[in-house]
């Protein structure tokens, strides 16, 4: 009887231990993006370690520009005035009305799109295609285009074309278009030379941007007008309070 309890309980325990939990691994988000953008990625300093990253902040025309880079919430602080995106909408604080004139909705972002090459090209929702190589003094660079599928973002039938060099795999050119006031596609694009760079935490970053011109057959053919300089440029981890993106309650 002693035997027949023992072995009774034994056998009740094995039903009782729950089995051990299988270990979920996380899946790992596949990247679409062709190869060829994948090497310019990588040489700029690679898009996982950007995805790591909290914010970046530099200046430029005078303003201090910093975006949150998952949900590109954004500030701007000028000396009349500050603009932002909060998540939900763009707002503008000032105190003389006609320190900012422009759109706070197309602003707050405009610099970033430039300045996070070739980083913003791996956004969700992006369509990838090949594109005509353009020349510059000799050398050939490449292309790929980028297209965004319908209803992603303000403009999605903007246009961009980033152009690297074929040995560095370094980004050298990009083409865009902007819908956002036409709401109308276009073939037609300006060019600027992406040919200043700086690390900037790891990260191979423009220190200066440079609008061309174009000839009869498309190429590039000499700048436009002066560089336009970044400054005090930061990529960091750290992150930042949601209040940092709210409009000032006190104007």
């Amino acid at each position: 009887m002693l035997s027949f309890i023992v072995i009774a309980c034994k056998e009740e325990s094995k039903k009782d231990t729950p089995k051990e939990e299988t270990k979920k691994e996380e899946v790992k988000k596949e990247d679409t993006f062709p190869k060829a953008l994948k090497e310019v990625l990588t040489k700029h300093g690679g898009i996982d370690a950007w995805r790591k990253a909290s914010f970046v902040s530099y200046k430029v025309n005078g303003q201090e520009h910093t975006t949150e880079l998952s949900s590109r919430k954004a500030l701007i602080t000028a000396e009349k005035y500050s603009l932002g995106y909060d998540g939900k909408e763009a707002w503008v604080s000032q105190k003389d009305s006609t320190a900012f004139k422009g759109n706070p909705d197309f602003y707050y972002n405009l610099y970033f799109y430039f300045y996070a090459m070739p980083f913003v090209l791996a956004d969700d929702g992006i369509v990838y295609s090949e594109t005509k190589a353009i020349e510059f003094e000799g050398v050939t660079y490449p292309g790929i285009k980028i297209s965004y599928n319908a209803n992603v973002g303000a403009s999605p039938d903007d246009n961009y074309y980033v152009f690297y060099h074929p040995e560095t795999k370094q980004m050298a050119w990009l083409g865009y278009s902007v819908t956002y006031n036409s709401k109308k596609p276009t073939d037609k694009f300006n060019i600027i030379r992406y040919n200043d760079w700086e690390n900037v935490n790891g990260f191979l970053l423009p220190k200066s941007l440079t609008w061309y011109k174009k000839d009869d057959n498309g190429m590039p053919s000499e700048p436009a007008r002066e560089p336009t300089q970044f400054s005090s440029a930061l990529v960091s981890q750290a992150p930042l309070a949601d209040t940092f993106f709210e409009k000032p309650t006190n104007q």
